[in-house]
């Protein structure tokens, strides 16, 4: 379930505590006059089936809310209490299929924000998938696989273009693009140093690699992985499973293939780098139309069954 904590001006709070009631699998009501001071008012809070918050915040949305007061919402790990059984058992659908989509989009809005902390994790990620390329190391693969952070700018392009939310989209392809771009140009200048100390070689990367090999060479099965990848990531986000995202991330190859194209670019290894580009791309866009199609069939499936 959901718990949320309401702070409505006193004129519309008798708006708002009829709205709560009429909403199926909503309980545990409790209103407080005049005890919020900023912004100043009442504070009301009550608990929601997920199934049925959606719906709610959206009619309180419509209230104004959202401007003139607050809106606070949390999941509830434990609740003992018939009441909240039994407004989960009255609100329609299942509350794993619910997709919150204000929360999905603020998640989507904080993951896609391009931030000191967001290059520094593509970047070093980047780099560890460097050293797993050019030593034919599938385990700092998968390891930078993990480490990096781009499927949040993923998934807020696929919630941008299904809630057609123009500035969302544009954020999170600026953090997608100047991500990349950035830890690739680190990378170059990282694989040149490795290599003046000896640690990195052009032998190495030219040479028969049957672990890492897979990253410039793409196919169709990079594109299938990556569909079926985004669609996972994506059901991950909107159903709150996030220890989900951790196999997502290691099931595609864009961070492996951009490390990869930037050790063979600081080389002049061509053919490498347009191939490492190619597979970095198909598997951007399989996951792109894969998290896409994924949400507008969540939202077609719940407005059906709802």
């Amino acid at each position: 379930m959901l718990h949320l904590r309401l702070i409505t001006p006193a004129e519309k709070t008798d708006d708002v505590v009829r709205l709560i009631e009429r909403t199926v699998g909503t309980t545990h009501l409790v209103v407080m006059p005049g005890v919020a001071r900023n912004p100043a008012g009442d504070v009301v809070t009550c608990d929601v089936a997920r199934e049925a918050g959606d719906e709610l915040l959206t009619e309180l949305q419509g209230l104004g809310l959202d401007r003139t007061g607050s809106i606070a919402v949390e999941n509830i790990d434990l609740s003992l209490s018939k009441r909240a059984d039994k407004a989960e058992a009255e609100a329609p659908g299942e509350g794993a299929d619910a997709v919150l989509w204000e929360h999905l989009a603020d998640a989507t809005h904080e993951e896609s924000t391009l931030s000191a902390t967001y290059l520094a994790f593509i970047t070093l990620a980047t780099m560890i998938a460097a050293c797993g390329v050019v030593l034919d190391n599938a385990v700092l693969i998968v390891g930078a696989m993990a480490v990096g952070p781009e499927f949040g700018p993923l998934a807020g392009i696929s919630t941008s273009i299904v809630q057609r939310a123009p500035r969302l989209a544009l954020r999170s392809l600026i953090a997608l693009l100047v991500g990349f771009a950035a830890a690739m140009v680190v990378t170059v200048g990282f694989s040149l140093f490795m290599d003046a100390l000896d640690l990195f070689s052009k032998d190495q990367l030219e040479a028969d690699r049957p672990q890492t090999g897979f990253v410039y060479a793409p196919d169709a099965f990079s594109f299938i992985v990556a569909v079926l990848a985004g669609a996972a990531g994506t059901l991950s986000l909107t159903s709150a499973k996030s220890g989900a995202l951790v196999g997502v991330a290691i099931s595609v190859t864009t961070v492996p293939a951009a490390a990869n194209a930037a050790v063979a670019l600081s080389y002049g290894d061509t053919e490498q780098t347009w191939g490492s580009t190619e597979q970095l791309l198909l598997n951007l866009l399989g996951i792109i139309l894969a998290g896409t199609v994924t949400l507008l069939l969540q939202k077609w499936a719940w407005r059906k069954r709802t």
